[in-house]
């Protein structure tokens, strides 16, 4: 399995780099304790130095993050506050999703046997700023960078200059805001912030995998924020075509190409696309008419 040291830092590179279903998985050794960020499907293969951790630190909570949760009980468990109820139950987590009943019916045995699914009521929170000592002047910093998720944080080793960007993954879907606790316009100042993390290696969950020259962090930040923008004409000219109402839109897809199935589909669709035609609404260049349809505004 192919590995990558960073000082104290190793990345274990899941399929594709991560791409998900997959992810990273990085795990930090320090004098006094050793942690885990995350623990996505790569988790499953990696063995004894996964497997005694002193504990757990999620950048976010879904179910592509949490695949050894159910099994390392050992390790405590900690995540952002943001986040902390969907790591401790199903409630908790149909709420983070946001998605109705019969789509979270249909999602939770599908979680659970891709994913191994497994809520910890024993999960605690932490804030931004959370700092872990983890002994021979190893240490790790929260920086939370919410929009994904209403908890999603950067893991910073300090020590060795390397942030952990979760699922500001720097992939060409561009960013995901789909669920209930994810926001748009937060998710756009959280692209400006994570610029200024001190760091020199920037890890993300999924695809681009690890990152050593910052033109080609910024690069690929760059572009990566860009598909906001990109979603946003592409409703407009939806728009311009002819008025649509918001279940046309879903109907047309923004996020996924036609034809792509998942129950929760739908669901981030209409999220995300009800979050742009908020904002265009707020700029002056969309509104709606009486009929409840969304055109250009005049």
């Amino acid at each position: 399995m192919q590995a990558l040291q960073f000082g104290a830092v190793r990345v274990y590179l899941g399929e594709k780099s991560g791409k998900y279903p997959d992810g990273n998985q990085v795990i930090v050794q320090g004098a006094d304790a050793r942690v885990a960020f995350d623990t996505p499907q790569v988790a499953r293969h990696i063995g004894p130095e996964l497997d005694d951790v002193d504990a757990i630190i999620l950048g976010h909570v879904h179910e592509d993050h949490m695949v050894a949760l159910g099994r390392l009980r050992r390790a405590t468990v900690q995540v952002h506050e943001g986040d902390l109820a969907a790591a401790q139950s199903w409630a908790g987590l149909g709420r983070h999703y946001g998605y109705p009943d019969a789509v979270l019916a249909q999602m939770k045995p599908m979680i659970e046997r891709d994913f191994d699914y497994a809520p910890r009521p024993d999960a605690t929170g932490y804030t931004d700023g959370a700092l872990w000592e983890l002994g021979g002047g190893v240490r790790v910093r929260a920086h939370h960078l919410p929009g994904h998720t209403a908890g999603h944080s950067a893991l910073v080793v300090e020590s060795e200059g390397l942030a952990f960007i979760g699922d500001i993954d720097l992939t060409g879907f561009g960013p995901y805001y789909g669920d209930a606790t994810s926001d748009l316009a937060q998710f756009r100042r959280s692209l400006h912030r994570v610029r200024d993390i001190d760091a020199r290696v920037w890890v993300t969950s999924h695809h681009r995998g690890v990152l050593t020259e910052r033109a080609d962090f910024l690069q690929a930040l760059a572009r990566f924020a860009g598909k906001i923008d990109e979603r946003s004409e592409r409703l407009l000219g939806y728009l311009r075509e002819r008025p649509h109402t918001l279940d046309e839109l879903v109907a047309r897809r923004l996020l996924y190409p036609p034809g792509f199935e998942l129950p929760y589909v739908e669901c981030a669709e209409r999220r995300s696309i009800g979050q742009h035609l908020d904002e265009l609404q707020a700029m002056g260049a969309v509104q709606m008419q009486a009929d409840g349809r969304f055109c250009p505004a005049a």
